[in-house]
């Protein structure tokens, strides 16, 4: 009966053990839930402010290709002006 107890006792605390060992590990999965979860978080932010960054650099390209149609209307402009100039300076005869 004596050794029924001790190996009772045995079966016991390595019962115990097991469920210390089993408590540690599912704190060990919670912590590493939440930083999982923190790291998430954290990539969509990213994500949104990425995107962000896309919607801006899209408009600066926009606005970029018009101020360089406006530049090339303006060129037009005054290539007309110059041709215009040579031909009135040729019909006066001050060339």
């Amino acid at each position: 009966m004596e050794r029924f107890s001790m190996v009772l006792g045995t079966v016991e605390l390595a019962a115990s053990a097991k469920e210390a060992a089993m408590g540690e590990q599912i704190e060990n999965l919670k912590r590493f839930q939440a930083g999982q979860d923190n790291i998430n978080r954290k990539l969509d932010e990213l994500i949104r402010r990425v995107g962000n960054l896309e919607a801006g650099q899209a408009s600066i390209i926009q606005h970029i290709g018009h101020l360089a149609a406006a530049d090339a209307s303006q060129q037009l402009t005054a290539d007309r002006l110059n041709e215009r100039l040579d031909r009135i300076e040729r019909h006066l005869e001050l060339v």
